[in-house]
């Protein structure tokens, strides 16, 4: 039944994945495309456009996954089980945080999980970006793709923007403003 499977394979992924959405982000791609409810493309879409919504990330691909495979129950069934291990987690740490919070198990605990968030996070960003700039493996000739040099052209200077600290909405409104002219232009030549 695919209510209780959406249920289980979220609920399994908000219990074991630490660090939010981007550190979620590679075990969401193996479930999600393993089990073929989306292409990688599909995901790689859907990322950006997660990304540029409100809400976070992962609930948003939950919902959406939950959607495509199991209609409106399916998206109850998945974002319940994404969100109710951090729900549950959260009560129990607001209870008992105070009475441990200089425990040293706990703050070694807490020192250990920062870098595996990082490392996921990174794991992430390599996975989306084979995929977005060499969808078809590293070849030389690649490096001089239209896809290549329009996705660089648009990535370096939202980059820089980016550390300028230009507000987000404005870098993604601008992102998807070259993302439709670089388009656009490919139609035309």
């Amino acid at each position: 039944m695919i209510y209780l499977e959406l249920f289980l394979v979220f609920l399994k992924l908000g219990a074991f994945t630490f660090g939010g959405g981007a550190a979620m982000m590679p075990f969401l791609e193996d479930e999600v495309v393993e089990r073929g409810w989306l292409t990688l493309e599909e995901f790689i879409d859907f990322v950006a456009i997660s990304e540029s919504t409100p809400g976070p990330f992962a609930v948003n691909i939950a919902t959406y996954v939950g959607v495509e495979k199991g209609g409106f129950f399916g998206s109850v069934c998945a974002t319940l089980g994404l969100v109710l291990p951090s729900f549950i987690i959260i009560l129990l740490i607001a209870r008992f945080y105070n009475k441990f919070k200089e425990s040293r198990l706990v703050t070694g605990a807490m020192s250990g999980l920062k870098p595996v968030s990082i490392g996921l996070i990174a794991a992430a960003v390599v996975s989306i970006g084979q995929a977005v700039l060499f969808p078809t493996g590293f070849a030389w000739s690649e490096l001089l793709s239209y896809n290549f040099i329009t996705s660089l052209m648009i990535f370096i200077p939202m980059f820089i923007l980016c550390l300028k600290k230009i507000h987000p909405i404005l870098v993604i409104v601008m992102s998807g403003a070259l993302g439709v002219g670089f388009g656009f232009l490919e139609k035309v030549f």
